[in-house]
């Protein structure tokens, strides 16, 4: 049986419901190396601007260690937050068969990338170019990042978006695996009657009328989500029976208010938590991400979002749009930090579309957006390697094609 470790950062919502189901795999033995122990204790999320402690277990049913970070100012906002100094001796006391990073850029990851020589190295990210720079530094960065990605024997991509990124920086077709970007789709789909049931609820003692149908932000407000863009539009299209809701925290939080004030059918629920998110997602008829730039590498809340059933709005700077939001068919997609057409499409979704229909579409979508095929991406990534270095066998993988998606014969 193969091992595998993994370098996480630090433990994450969204990862460890994957970490635990990676577990399970009868044919995989794998061990998360942490390299910060924020995740595990009650923080301050700076974007949230308060105290966060995520209510799901994030280190339960699966091995981990974690390794000791000695930055003076631990964080995953700066290139020196993590500093692990035994991070080499913890993996290598493990001996694995492979190591699948699922970060790079910081102090501690550079110094193991460019020296670790035991086995191959991973790589899973989700960086795009949807906002693409130019000049003399973005050629730099292009030169340093394609150096980096060369010491990786597979590169897993989250969509399509974070594919050609890839290309971008020269990793080969034949390096690439489609393991998208998924969430927990069973904890949604499993509870969604009662989530809707607690969303009712929930929108009568928020004061939202019965009869109004929901626009839903649910996030940080801060710049790079857009939530004022949403509010500015929200207000020229005049909708009938139509509510907004801002549900969330952050530094834009005053002006939202401030703008919101004189307006009426503009609604705000503080941050919720995780187990709370499905009845959060379930008071939405359409949730909208609006974000700019580069920095909306993905946006998982669409994944949610969309196990729940729900028509979906991004702009096209959102790294899932591609994937996950068919124009029409479950959503739309805009351009970003343009209000007026944002406007225009929030008319379109509640005065010509069929919403209700489009939420159909977006679970038959999701369906292909799940723990099963992260892990299939990963299991064909490993299958690769082994036959590259006759080091591993994962069994049972031999064949493992993705529908429309040619980049490798191993890719799912």
């Amino acid at each position: 049986m193969p091992k595998l470790a993994i370098i996480a950062s630090h433990p994450i919502q969204y990862y460890a419901p994957w970490f635990r189901y990676l577990a399970q795999e009868p044919d995989l033995d794998l061990r998360v190396f942490y390299l910060w122990d924020v995740g595990a204790q009650q923080t301050i999320d700076p974007g949230f601007r308060q105290s966060i402690e995520w209510d799901i277990p994030l280190l339960d049913g699966y091995a981990y260690e974690f390794v000791p970070n000695t930055s003076d100012r631990p964080n995953t906002n700066h290139f020196w937050g993590l500093q692990n100094p035994t991070l080499a001796q913890q993996v290598a006391a493990y001996q694995p068969d492979a190591v699948f990073c699922t970060l790079y850029n910081y102090a501690s990851l550079y110094r193991f990338i460019f020296t670790w020589r035991q086995c191959p190295l991973l790589f899973r990210g989700d960086s795009h170019r949807l906002v693409p720079a130019k000049g003399v530094k973005d050629w730099a960065r292009q030169v340093w990042i394609s150096t980096i990605y060369r010491r990786f024997s597979a590169c897993l991509y989250v969509g399509q978006a974070n594919k050609h990124y890839f290309q971008y920086h020269g990793v080969p077709s034949a390096r690439l695996f489609f393991a998208p970007h998924s969430v927990d789709n069973g904890r949604f789909m499993g509870i969604s009657a009662i989530a809707t049931q607690e969303a009712q609820r929930w929108k009568q003692s928020l004061g939202i009328p019965g009869e109004h149908r929901v626009i839903l932000f649910a996030g940080k407000f801060i710049a790079k989500k857009r939530p004022l863009d949403l509010l500015q539009a929200f207000i020229q299209a005049k909708l009938t029976n139509v509510s907004l809701l801002f549900v969330g925290a952050g530094e834009l939080e005053v002006d939202l208010k401030a703008q919101a004030a004189s307006q009426p059918n503009v609604y705000f629920a503080p941050f919720q938590n995780q187990s709370l998110m499905p009845r959060t997602l379930a008071i939405a008829d359409l949730l909208v991400l609006p974000s700019y730039g580069s920095g909306e590498t993905w946006g998982l809340i669409v994944n949610e979002a969309m196990c729940l059933g729900k028509p979906i709005v991004v702009s096209h700077h959102v790294g899932c749009g591609a994937d996950l939001v068919h124009p029409e068919r479950n959503g739309f997609i805009f351009s970003a930090g343009d209000v007026q057409h944002l406007s225009q499409v929030l008319q379109q979704a509640f005065m010509e579309s069929d919403l209700t229909q489009m939420g159909r579409e977006s679970l038959a979508i999701i369906e292909h957006h799940s723990y099963t095929q992260m892990t299939k991406g990963l299991k064909a990534a490993l299958e690769s390697v082994r036959e590259n270095s006759g080091r591993m066998a994962i069994p049972g993988n031999r064949q493992n094609h993705l529908p429309g998606d040619s980049s490798s014969p191993s890719t799912p």
